[in-house]
């Protein structure tokens, strides 16, 4: 992938400046302990519990199961609905985000989210994927077979007309909330409140890897890993739009393409 100078080290907005006013630093931390208990950070403390249950149970963890996107109702009309509305939920979260970045003065292009995806962060969306995704894959099963890792079941949903339609917005509904916040809300707050970039960056990273305890610890590494790469090079380049359609391709082909093989490939769990 070839990729310009110029835009690994683009002239990208100024940063925001450092809160010194105690009171206002206050507010920010409240802001940020706020948005996350509502969203990914509970999810973390969940996930972690899930884990804690796995981990007493008398089977080992590969011989345990965990679904992602599962059947929310018996009735196939009802379990659309509440299928898309968790994608709602998720877009809603990051909404959030953008929202008080917004209303502090912090315009949405200043993260990396213009309003046109230009065909450089398409190319890169594309190698982030493959940078991702291949060495992921490797260390899933590598985690699973060490027992390490449940086996993580991407989806379980019955065959029906609308489950890649599901499947394919809860994928850019979970890219959307995790980048937006963990990437661009995250760390341009912790800039905001002086942390160094390398400190922020680390910070973001466990709480990405923490909201997938759920699955393993291998889930764990392997999503700090992608916190580190995804976020650092944010930090580098002040794109959003790449992370985002790197994510999204990155759970379509997992949830899709996994809804498509499960029964007819062997040893996927």
């Amino acid at each position: 992938m070839s990729i310009g100078r110029d835009w690994l080290n683009p002239a990208a907005p100024a940063k925001p400046a450092v809160l010194t006013e105690p009171a206002q630093r206050r507010a920010l931390v409240f802001e940020v302990v706020l948005v996350f208990s509502i969203t990914l950070g509970l999810s973390g403390l969940r996930s972690l519990l899930s884990l804690l249950d796995s981990l007493l149970q008398p089977q080992p963890l590969n011989e345990q199961q965990v679904a992602i996107n599962v059947s929310q109702a018996t009735i196939q009309v009802i379990d659309l609905l509440k299928q898309l509305l968790s994608a709602v939920q998720l877009l809603g979260w990051g909404a959030l985000g953008l929202y008080l970045l917004w209303r502090g003065g912090i315009k949405l292009a200043a993260i990396g989210l213009p309003k046109r995806l230009t065909a450089r962060d398409a190319r890169w969306a594309v190698g982030l994927t493959a940078l991702i995704g291949i060495p992921g894959l490797a260390l899933y099963f590598a985690a699973w077979q060490l027992g390490l890792n449940l086996a993580v079941q991407p989806s379980t949903l019955g065959e029906t007309w609308w489950r890649p339609i599901t499947l394919t917005l809860a994928a850019f509904g979970n890219a959307f909330a995790e980048e937006v916040l963990v990437v661009g809300y995250l760390l341009t707050r912790l800039r905001q409140l002086g942390l160094r970039e390398n400190t922020g960056l680390l910070m973001a990273a466990v709480l990405r890897g923490s909201y997938h305890l759920y699955q393993g610890i291998g889930g764990f590494v392997g999503n700090v890993v992608m916190g580190l790469v995804f976020g650092r090079v944010w930090q580098r380049t002040n794109r959003l739009w790449p992370l985002v359609v790197a994510h999204t391709l990155l759970d379509v082909f997992a949830f899709v393409g996994y809804a498509l093989l499960r029964d007819h490939v062997s040893w996927l769990p």
